[in-house]
């Protein structure tokens, strides 16, 4: 059951033991973190997310943790044409669950400091200290068109996300009424009330990837959230990236853990969870929709070599939009990540193709190999 405290310990240990977080990701939107036309691709239909989430619970799984995306990336299936808000979404899944945190991600250009903070209260309230906040500074520029907002410039975006996150906080913590004078915000007499449960605040999590960024969320995160190439590809480039971060934050007297992504093809032989990847992430990928995500970071055919763009497409497909790959058996999934676990990551994000499909075999078979390895408690 959860724990009657809120502690900022107790948030950040999401309330359990376990040595290694894992979670969910990517489950508000359509298709998930796989970009394949297979037809047992994710729908993010409401009803899919509440069954995963009581299967999840369940099972012991520590958090859960959406996307923000406002429109799809096009290609056959519009990847991502269908999402679920995910402030509302954590709300209704914190209802319906009793142990896991589960968190809402924002747009911090899009949504005013002090809604975004009476609206993080009140899910903290229903969830009785489940609730975390991953804070988007933004890069999509057609997402920002839909609202009519300007994207600021790269290191600016990082400027205001700060006066933001310090409103927030501010918001969170203040007994009387006060006034804020930034740059880019003013307040004037502001309150909010009531404060979040348990007398401390929602977990905080970004995972901005620029030198900024990184020391944007060094700074104000209780958790950074990492998918760079190294960690998409390699298990030693984890590790590495975790002690450099690490370093880092102690540099400036801060402790911070460190999350990554990955995605899980997990079947009884290595053949079958090999052959099921390359079918459905590689072979029956969502090309257009890979096509319309490079175009976004200006990556095309007109803007480099096309050998080199079609190694960016596989790679992409492989790699970028669902991170490291896990595909294997039981034990080689619960290997690996006892490895990252090992390299002192303390969570993960993981999707599937379809996550109530595949989630049950991976409670199932993963979760006790891990439990014997020392990675995670007995459930």
């Amino acid at each position: 059951m959860l724990a009657r405290s809120a502690t900022m310990r107790d948030r950040i240990a999401m309330y359990n033991g376990n040595a290694l977080k894992i979670g969910l990701f990517g489950a508000n939107c359509s298709s998930g973190r796989s970009a394949t036309t297979v037809p047992e691709r994710w729908s993010a239909s409401w009803e899919d997310c509440l069954n995963l989430a009581r299967l999840a619970d369940e099972a012991g799984l520590d958090f859960m943790l959406p996307i923000a995306r406002w429109k799809g990336y096009g290609g056959e299936t519009d990847f991502h044409g269908v999402s679920l808000e995910t402030i509302t979404w954590a709300v209704g899944l914190l209802c319906a669950t009793k142990r896991m945190t589960v968190f809402g991600t924002v747009h911090a250009p899009l949504f005013h400091p002090l809604i975004a903070a009476k609206e993080f209260v009140t899910a903290d309230h229903i969830g009785q200290g489940r609730v975390g906040v991953n804070i988007v500074c933004g890069w999509n520029e057609g997402e920002f068109d839909m609202f009519g907002v300007k994207q600021r410039e790269h290191d600016v975006r990082y400027e205001y996300a700060q006066e933001w996150v310090d409103v927030v906080k501010e918001a969170w913590t203040r007994d009387d009424t006060f006034d804020f004078s930034g740059k880019f915000l003013q307040l004037k007499a502001a309150r909010a009330f009531p404060k979040p449960y348990g007398g401390t605040r929602p977990l905080m999590m970004n995972a901005g990837s620029s030198d900024v960024g990184q020391a944007f969320a060094l700074r104000n995160c209780d958790a950074f959230f990492v998918a760079t190439a190294g960690s998409r590809t390699s298990l030693a480039g984890n590790a590495a990236k975790v002690a450099e971060i690490k370093a880092a934050a102690q540099k400036i007297g801060r402790e911070i853990e460190v999350f990554t992504v990955g995605q899980v093809v997990c079947r009884p032989t290595q053949k079958e969870a090999e052959d099921y990847y390359r079918h459905a992430i590689i072979e029956n990928a969502d090309w257009g929709a890979i096509d319309g995500m490079l175009a976004n970071k200006s990556i095309t055919p007109q803007t480099i070599p096309p050998e080199e763009y079609y190694a960016k497409r596989r790679y992409f497909a492989a790699n970028a939009v669902g991170g490291f790959p896990f595909v294997g058996t039981p034990d080689r999934v619960a290997g690996e990540l006892s490895i990252i676990s090992q390299a002192d990551v303390r969570g993960i994000g993981l999707s599937f193709v379809n996550y109530l499909n595949e989630v049950p075999y991976f409670c199932e078979e993963v979760l006790p190999r891990l439990v014997r390895a020392g990675v995670r408690m007995k459930h």
